[in-house]
């Protein structure tokens, strides 16, 4: 492990035994995760913070008309997604044009959104509060919102010594929150922790199966190496050009990024624009739907055959392996929901 490594993992143990003395642990890698991305050292999650963070999260004042908050869109019980909604359903009842992705594991994320147009999670809010079809806010309106409210107030102060209240600081403190929204408690992770949980034999068949056709672009433990890949969708259904919208390259042309599959029980419908609503849709497709282009990803042309061969019993195998990623502990942990 590198000396910088060494020196942040020890800073983060003496922060996280000062936690553990008022039952609050702070933010602690899983086990079998890599180290995240987020630089925590420039934003270390405290309880304070954190609270402060879940407190804005679940506030309405953070919109136009005061009634959505990012808990609307992104719903505990869903693994922070809008259940349901093939788009996201946001101020007046109007329609994005694209699914909620889930709060989940954000702090190893390089980039967010489904075309990877923000690089930064305490940046991450700003477009939703912004967006006319979301929170339709502007972030001036909100200071004078917040600061109108003596609880508010009082905890800023708590957290960063002024009850000033600034954008930054709103932001800050959402990504605390944000930030320990970790699943990492499903049935896979008890397994490759080593601890007494086996996978049956259907399952064990299934993660094989997992190995051999998904894990180069869902890479465990993340389950998405978090690149943006052009699947084969027909995109008459939809003619979002994705990540071409930020970079303006052709080449990027209907790229997404790859979500995660963990959670799948809880967040569906399924792609960037919620076309699927089953698990098995989503296999038909890769198994006999995918489109060719320009810019399909080149994992799935094999040998001039467009997407991916599984038998039915592959298939199955496969299905049962994925409710393994299943994380029950995280869409019902009282400390992520509204208070």
């Amino acid at each position: 492990m590198k000396k910088k490594h060494l020196i942040v993992l020890f800073l983060f143990s003496i922060v996280i035994l000062s936690f553990k003395e008022f039952g609050f642990e702070g933010f602690v890698k899983p086990a079998n995760f890599p180290w995240p991305v987020y630089d925590l050292a420039k934003n270390p999650v405290t309880k304070e913070g954190f609270e402060l963070g879940r407190m804005l999260f679940y506030e309405g004042a953070l919109s136009r008309d005061n009634k959505i908050s990012c808990g609307s869109c992104h719903i505990q019980s869903a693994a922070f997604t809008q259940h349901g909604h093939d788009v996201s359903h946001g101020i007046e009842d109007r329609l994005g044009s694209r699914n909620s992705p889930p709060i989940m594991n954000l702090a190893w994320n390089k980039s967010f959104f489904w075309d990877g147009g923000v690089f930064h999670l305490d940046m991450f809010p700003v477009s939703p509060i912004t967006n006319p079809v979301e929170m339709d806010e502007k972030m001036e309106n909100v200071l004078i919102k917040l600061r109108s409210k003596q609880e508010y107030r009082e905890k800023f102060k708590a957290v960063y010594g002024s009850d000033e209240i600034t954008g930054t600081q709103i932001f800050k403190a959402l990504s605390q929150f944000m930030l320990l929204c970790i699943s990492s408690d499903s049935k896979y992770d008890s397994v490759m922790r080593k601890t007494d949980v086996r996978f049956t034999v259907a399952e064990e068949k299934g993660y094989h199966i997992f190995l051999q056709h998904c894990n180069r672009c869902h890479q465990a433990p993340l389950f998405t190496d978090g690149s943006f890949r052009n699947n084969g969708l027909n995109n008459q259904f939809n003619p979002d050009k994705g990540r071409q919208t930020i970079t303006l390259d052709p080449q990027d042309s209907f790229k997404f990024k790859v979500p995660s599959l963990r959670n799948l029980s809880y967040t569906v419908p399924y792609m960037h624009d919620g076309r699927f609503t089953s698990i098995d849709q989503v296999l038909d497709h890769y198994t006999k739907g995918v489109q060719d282009s320009h810019t399909l990803d080149p994992l799935l042309k094999n040998k001039g055959q467009l997407g991916i061969q599984m038998t039915a019993a592959e298939r199955l195998s496969l299905k049962t392996f994925l409710k393994t990623l299943d994380d029950k502990h995280f869409i019902t942990r009282t400390d992520l929901s509204e208070q």
